[in-house]
């Protein structure tokens, strides 16, 4: 029940604001438990890694000489985060030998993860990229492989750690700590380098992850974790006939997971170097100059993803008609997770599964914000000081925002609320494209949009969260993570495109060409470049940013609307779980009658 319910009445019932006054202090309460100051720590060990391997070490490539084109290929390291649903399954089934026996399943694996990322940023620190370059990206492909996997580990600790109206505050308290891991990675190894090299500033960045140690010592031991069993019964075990079957199943899995990274990171090097190391270099760098296109290369990277998760799914298929070990196992370990959610949200799972791809789309067409800051008459400087200082400041007011709401206001509320926020506050930006460069009104529209981003990510992270089932923790959540933000990734590409051509239009005297008429008293740095950037008019640049704004506030009209089709359809329980006969999380229940909170 929830605190309101349980407060014995004192002579006669009290007022409606004293019952809200109760319920915020103890949705502000659960900020201060010991689970969520260890998710701040944990949060701090998850962003330092990635932080480290994604932009930090560019500097540092750049800084011995290495080309850009050399060091874009480091960013491929990130598919280990695009991927690593893949592998989530051994972390939800493989136990830690004597770790898990003292520390639990979970903490088990983040002391083994992070000891082995301290390690892998040591081992960075001793190499210089000038002569070893192999070496190095070998050991930084290895730290964003940890670190992803840790990602999981974490994820998964912070779902099973905390009932489903906590989840809010657990990750807002994950996103506090992830932020400040992003500044100091950002900042110190820079500060370190140029006083002391890059070597020793590495080194320092490995010993600080001793903070997510600290935090997983100190975090409180967890449930027994139980390990779903694979029914084998009656298979008989052959390995030399085995051995084959496995061999072909991981090769054909190997394609699948390269085609579906290639398409989700937008890049097709390995598809390329896979190419060339077969005898056919030109198909590659055909394959390579394809992808690049636009906006053809968008369809193909898409093509890529569903082709790429159709091989996956044959690879792990058992073989019609015969059972053998390799089938069963490979299907219970990354097919039993999807069917159990399947079977759990019966009648429901198809919008849930849209619903996390397009609840923040409005947000990850907005790539191209800085080019219209620029465009827009701001300074580096000013937008420096609006994005990155006072734009951090709103993001984590946004986020505890959010973690108050799903705690305060159940889960499906808060949901509904974060569904809005997105798509209302990208129209800020469509306001600010006519003020011109007047900084008051740029910190106005970041303040808004970080605020608003800041709500509708914890407020998806914790309902993702809720989806999850027990034994199958880590792999679900690690598919909806991979899964919500694939339709963003590919529609933001066009989202330059869609500026200028909508410009283009609008000089042209379309249908939008009226909008010009909102740019004719803006100071004459606004939008000066655009003839030489653009070809178009400063006024139908701005013209066609507003459309744009207007357009990615559209998009996220179908997350509203789902959003309400689910919310329906998981109606929140008044006195919680327990009042509701709700099965607990994790136990196969009807969709239909399923509580969220």
């Amino acid at each position: 029940m929830n605190a309101d319910a349980a407060e014995p009445k004192r002579g006669g019932p009290p007022g409606r604001g004293a019952l809200a006054q109760r319920g915020a202090v103890a949705a502000l309460a659960v900020f201060v438990e010991r689970r969520a100051l260890v998710m701040l720590a944990l949060g701090f060990a998850s962003g330092l890694p990635n932080l480290l391997i994604f932009d930090t070490l560019s500097l540092w490539l750049r800084e011995a000489g290495l080309s850009l084109q050399v060091i874009s290929i480091f960013a491929l390291a990130t598919l280990s985060y695009s991927l690593k649903f893949l592998w989530a399954p051994l972390i939800d089934r493989t136990r830690v030998p004597l770790l898990t026996g003292l520390l639990g399943h979970r903490r088990s694996w983040m002391i083994v993860l992070q000891v082995l990322l301290m390690l892998g940023l040591w081992m960075i620190s001793g190499v210089d990229p000038a002569r070893d370059l192999a070496l190095m990206a070998a050991f930084a492909a290895l730290v964003a492989f940890v670190s992803a996997t840790q990602d999981i580990v974490i994820d998964a600790w912070r779902i099973e750690a905390a009932e489903v109206e906590k989840q809010g505050a657990m990750a807002a308290a994950y996103q506090w700590g992830y932020r400040i891991a992003m500044i100091v990675a950002g900042a110190v190894p820079l500060i370190l380098a140029e006083a002391y090299g890059w070597s020793a500033s590495y080194a320092v960045m490995a010993a600080l992850m001793l903070a997510g140690v600290a935090g997983v010592l100190g975090a409180p031991r967890e449930k027994a974790h139980a390990v779903r069993p694979i029914h084998a019964e009656g298979v008989p075990s052959r390995p030399l006939l085995e051995l084959p079957e496995w061999l072909a199943r991981f090769a054909v899995f190997g394609l699948g997971a390269l085609l579906l990274g290639s398409g989700l990171a937008a890049d097709a090097s390995l598809l390329a170097a896979l190419l060339a190391g077969a005898g056919a270099p030109d198909a590659g760098e055909a394959v390579r100059a394809a992808w690049a296109a636009r906006p053809e290369g968008v369809y193909l990277q898409l093509l890529s993803v569903a082709v790429g998760l159709g091989v996956i799914v044959l690879a792990i298929l058992p073989i019609p008609g015969v059972r053998t070990r390799p089938g069963v196992y490979l299907f219970a370990a990354l097919g039993d997770p999807f069917r159990d959610f399947l079977v759990r949200y019966r009648g429901v799972a198809a919008l849930i599964l849209a619903l996390i791809c397009l609840y923040r789309l409005s947000d990850f067409v907005l790539n191209i914000m800085n080019p219209f800051y620029a465009d827009l008459g701001f300074s580096k400087i000013e937008i420096a000081e609006a994005r990155k200082v006072f734009g951090v400041v709103m993001t984590v007011l946004g986020v505890g925002l959010g973690g108050f709401l799903v705690a305060r206001l159940g889960l499906m509320r808060a949901l509904v609320i974060g569904a809005f926020a997105g798509p209302v506050s990208n129209l800020s930006f469509a306001w600010l494209a006519t003020q011109g460069p007047q900084l008051w009104a740029l910190f106005v529209a970041i303040g808004i949009d970080n605020v608003a981003g800041g709500i509708s990510g914890t407020c998806l992270i914790a309902y993702m969260s809720s989806l999850t089932s027990a034994g199958f923790t880590a792999t679900q959540y690690a598919l909806f993570s991979s899964l919500y933000a694939l339709p963003g990734k590919l529609i933001a590409s066009q989202s330059g495109r869609i500026v200028e051509s909508s410009a283009a239009a609008a000089d042209a005297g379309g249908p939008i060409s009226g909008l010009k008429a909102l740019f004719a008293g803006l100071p004459p740095e606004a939008f000066a470049g655009a003839m030489e950037k653009s070809q178009v008019s400063p006024a139908a640049l701005g013209a066609g940013y507003v459309l744009f704004f207007m357009y990615s506030s559209a998009l996220g009209v179908a997350a509203v609307v789902l959003a309400f089709m689910v919310a329906g359809r998981q109606p929140e329980a008044p006195g919680g779980p327990e009042a509701s006969g709700e099965p607990a999380r994790g136990e196969p229940g009807d969709a239909q009658s399923r509580q969220s909170t």
